[in-house]
């Protein structure tokens, strides 16, 4: 059975708050330390991280903003700095004139709005350009501990061959999963989540026969 094909049943959608409970305490055996991959030190160098993470490894973007934020350290610095020089440091991520565009309009807006401080919630931090709501919840959840659900791309199969939600939409699925998962457990159920999509489930071909939660998976229930 092709991964991208698989859409659970309705039975398997209405089981999945139940199965919920025993994927999570997988998890946390599995990957009791998980954590955002990306380096920073506060919500400004995340929030940037995040943006240049857009497809591009997280390894590759740590990378890049070592040198990055050791030349540039508040809004104010990326809000002047000349856009040639933004997306030359920042040209290995991937689509580097609209990131490096939009780093540099968001802390325009942090600067002049915000006096150079990050806005700490998820309404104002999804009107900064190049910011939405996966963005804002990464660094919600791990800049202001404020719980978050990411859905990145693991998160959106992972949870479709869970049977824990059938929507491809970033945004639906986040409602879907916000409703069945602990709020207290969004931020650290993503990561997890992130962790076993990288480490087991891969997209091409997930290893379900190394797989401990399989017997709790739609989809490794189906290709037993």
């Amino acid at each position: 059975m092709e991964p991208k094909k698989f859409k659970p049943t309705t039975q398997q959608m209405e089981d999945g708050p139940e199965r919920l409970n025993k994927i999570m305490v997988e998890l946390e055996k599995l990957y009791p330390d998980a954590k955002c991959a990306l380096v920073y030190k506060n919500p400004l160098e995340l929030m940037i991280a995040t943006i240049l993470s857009a497809q591009c490894t997280d390894v590759r973007v740590n990378i890049v903003t070592k040198d990055l934020f050791k030349k540039y350290h508040k809004a104010k610095d990326f809000a002047e700095v000349e856009i040639g020089e933004l997306e030359e440091m920042v040209k290995p991520t991937g689509f580097y004139r609209n990131k490096a565009k939009n780093i540099k309009a968001a802390c325009i807006v942090i600067q002049e709005k915000y006096k150079g401080k990050v806005p700490g919630t998820l309404e104002e931090l999804v009107e900064l350009p190049g910011v939405g709501r996966k963005t804002a919840n990464v660094v919600l959840g791990n800049a202001f501990d404020v719980p978050g659900i990411t859905t990145d791309t693991h998160v959106i199969r992972l949870s479709r061959l869970m049977g824990l939600s059938s929507n491809t939409d970033p945004v639906r699925l986040e409602y879907d999963l916000m409703d069945i998962v602990p709020q207290k457990q969004w931020t650290k159920f993503s990561h997890m989540m992130i962790y076993h999509g990288r480490n087991i489930c891969n997209a091409r071909k997930p290893d379900c026969d190394n797989c401990s939660l399989r017997k709790h998976c739609s989809f490794g229930l189906e290709t037993e």
